[in-house]
């Protein structure tokens, strides 16, 4: 039997409801732009050599059904401070937060959500 061998995958794709709308948040997010933009889609190349992309909903084929709340994207830091001081700076941005800073049984998080209900969890694993 042959097996394939693929490389770790390092592109996520989130359909949005718009893509230039998400763009722009991410770009205020990420303080760049997008390495690829069109109306239907943007693509982020981040220095962890993960991609993020965004797609238009209506233009992804296969069609698709799902909305936002279906995935997460997370940003880990250093420590509940950092984890504090991004919520205090995400607020101020005015990101939509749906969990405060709160101590979990993995560490210090909080919740806040894209233009299209995307969570993005901002946590510091406790030692």
């Amino acid at each position: 039997m042959v097996t394939q061998q693929f490389a770790d995958p390092n592109f996520v794709i989130l359909y949005v409801k718009d893509a230039a709308a998400s763009a722009a948040f991410y770009t205020d997010l990420f303080g760049r732009r997008p390495a690829q933009a069109s109306p239907l889609f943007a693509a982020f190349p981040l220095s962890s050599g993960l991609t993020l992309g965004l797609w238009t909903r209506d233009d992804v084929q296969p069609a698709v059904d799902g909305v936002g709340d279906r995935c997460e994207i997370g940003f880990p830091v250093s420590d509940a401070a950092a984890v504090e001081a991004t919520h205090a700076d995400w607020t101020s941005k005015g990101f939509p937060i749906t969990q405060p800073p709160t101590q979990m049984g993995f560490g210090h998080t909080f919740v806040a959500l894209d233009p299209d209900g995307h969570r993005l969890r901002v946590f510091a694993v406790q030692s």
